[in-house]
């Protein structure tokens, strides 16, 4: 056998192809890839829908706008990795925000640790993952506030981690506004998510006083 026919074409095709996480970040999954690192596996994800891209593109630009105006961190988004922890998988949240306090853990292809705030938006395919695993896992590694985005189901909700490291939801205002306490300040409301077009981003950043 040639080593041609070793190539990366023939790995993509392997969905369940054991490797270490150093493995996982040297290989190209082709243009266009979602995949995660679980268990010693690359699992490929679905493609996402345009209501999908379309609110992690407006989360993303409102959260790394805040961050960005207050100084307080940094702010990725899919498909920069996330390795939870020793024994935990590697993730590819939607977004993800690391606290000036914690930017030692980004390195040039990773996050090494937790994040201190996780957003992920729920596709039909990821309902089980999202609630379930990465509930979980997020827990686990030490995640200090996770948001869960279900536009199928128009849900919103934040989960926050108490003093015994175990996620508690945070309820919304009775008009519906989701307020993070990792980035005190930051609030939106739940039914601008599901709008159709989505606020503008400029609209948003005034009421917040940042612009």
């Amino acid at each position: 056998m040639s080593r041609q026919t070793l190539s990366l074409p023939s790995l993509r095709r392997s969905s369940l192809r054991k490797m270490s996480f150093e493995q996982f970040l040297r290989t190209d999954f082709g243009e266009g890839s979602r995949v995660e690192w679980v268990d010693g596996e690359v699992v490929h994800m679905a493609p996402v829908s345009n209501e999908h891209s379309d609110i992690q593109t407006f989360l993303t630009s409102l959260v790394r706008s805040f961050v960005d105006a207050h100084r307080l961190g940094e702010v990725r988004c899919e498909p920069f990795v996330m390795k939870l922890g020793k024994n935990l998988p590697g993730r590819s949240p939607d977004v993800l925000f690391v606290s000036a306090a914690n930017r030692s853990r980004l390195k040039k292809q990773a996050l090494f640790g937790p994040a201190d705030l996780v957003i992920e938006i729920v596709s039909p395919d990821s309902r089980k993952r999202d609630r379930e695993q990465k509930f979980s896992e997020y827990q686990q590694a030490g995640v200090n506030e996770y948001w869960i985005i279900d536009p199928g189901r128009k849900v919103a909700e934040i989960f926050s981690l108490d003093a015994r490291q175990q996620f508690q939801q945070i309820g919304l205002d009775k008009d519906g506004t989701l307020r993070s306490r990792v980035l005190p300040g930051l609030w939106l409301r739940a039914d601008w998510l599901w709008e159709s077009p989505l606020p503008s981003v400029v609209s948003v950043l005034r009421q917040w006083g940042i612009v």
